[in-house]
């Protein structure tokens, strides 16, 4: 059984993998039946990135392109691009710090969709920059078929992002989300009609965007804003506001500096411990 207070875990690179490679040794010794998935999952890695590189074409390995190639391009792609595992890493550590639900690392890396959606979309995104668009549009494709997450590879999303249980995520292909955001399930970043060219919206640091939400149009969210569950954002949001309603409209202050990061979503609330 897990206790109710979490460890303080380090961010450091070394010490995130070796906190892994501890948790896969106790899991196994606990659940027995699990050894072959974890031993594949995570014990018989050298590295972080061998081991996401190895999730990534587990899952998204299908008859039209098999495991043994997606796992080729994933290594190329964590060996040339080293801030694709520095973005994993803040990825992996933002569930851990913001999910009450997640109380070791290895949940994410072997069991949590959000967190595994996120580095294929990282890893399209990198095809996508490459100019290997089309490749880029099948991993996106296979994303959305295995995870129910939809995220045009060529949306610019940053660090430390929590997509919490990311059941029908949609993010444009305009769409542009900063550090240390969180979101979770059924939100849409998405456009207002037929229009061409830059028509997602940009989220600033920090956002909480609730479940449920949709915010529509080339319209900018502020650093450190909240978005209730539910919500129609149709218009700016300035930073630090709760935004709530369809349309949304601003209903106060977010209540704490980092809403991210305490992901309290009661409206009124005046402190997000």
């Amino acid at each position: 059984m897990h206790s109710a207070t979490k460890e303080p875990l380090s961010a450091d690179r070394d010490a995130i993998w070796s906190q892994l490679r501890q948790e896969a040794r106790m899991a196994v010794s606990d659940e027995p039946l699990l050894g072959s998935l974890i031993h594949a999952g995570l014990l018989h890695h050298q590295s972080f990135e061998a081991a996401l590189a190895y999730r990534f074409s587990l899952k998204l390995a299908s008859g039209e392109m098999s495991e043994q190639i997606l796992r080729e391009i994933a290594d190329a792609a964590y060996a040339n691009a080293p801030e694709l595992g520095d973005a994993a890493r803040a990825d992996l550590m933002a569930v851990y710090d913001r999910d009450p639900a997640t109380h070791r690392l290895l949940q994410p890396v072997l069991f949590f969709k959000g967190f595994q959606a996120l580095q294929a979309y990282r890893m399209a995104h990198w095809l996508w920059l490459q100019g290997r668009r089309d490749l880029a549009y099948f991993v996106q494709m296979r994303c959305s078929e295995c995870f129910g997450v939809d995220i045009h590879p060529a949306a610019r999303i940053g660090t430390g992002v929590m997509i919490d249980h990311a059941h029908s995520i949609v993010i444009g292909e305009t769409a542009c989300v900063g550090n240390d955001v969180s979101m979770l399930h059924s939100v849409t970043l998405g456009g207002t009609g037929k229009e061409d060219g830059d028509r997602h919206p940009k989220i600033g640091d920090g956002v909480l965007i609730g479940a449920g939400a949709k915010v529509l149009g080339n319209i900018r969210v502020g650093r450190h804003s909240r978005i209730a569950a539910g919500s129609v954002v149709l218009h700016e949001v300035p930073p630090c506001k709760t935004v709530a309603g369809v349309p949304a409209r601003v209903i106060g202050d977010a209540g704490c500096p980092e809403p991210s990061h305490s992901m309290n979503q009661l409206l009124g609330a005046d402190d997000c411990r």
